[in-house]
């Protein structure tokens, strides 16, 4: 039975290319995150004391609540 190799070598600079776009992609993703977690504590805020309590946290709790890493 024959053995067909089928591996080869990148094309040249296909290994930075994917190295730009992952970090371009991360980058993007942190953008995303950080909107997120923005419009979360602003939504959050203009709750009242009682309405939180209600979800149960409290107001120096939003920041911990909208950013939980």
């Amino acid at each position: 039975m024959a053995v067909i190799e089928t591996t080869r070598p990148a094309p040249t600079g296909a290994i930075a290319a994917f190295k730009f776009v992952s970090v371009v992609e991360r980058a993007i993703a942190a953008v995303a995150d950080w909107n997120t977690e923005r419009k979360t504590v602003a939504a959050l805020s203009k709750l009242t004391d009682h309405e939180l309590n209600d979800i149960g946290i409290s107001r120096h709790d939003i920041r911990n609540f909208a950013h939980p890493r």
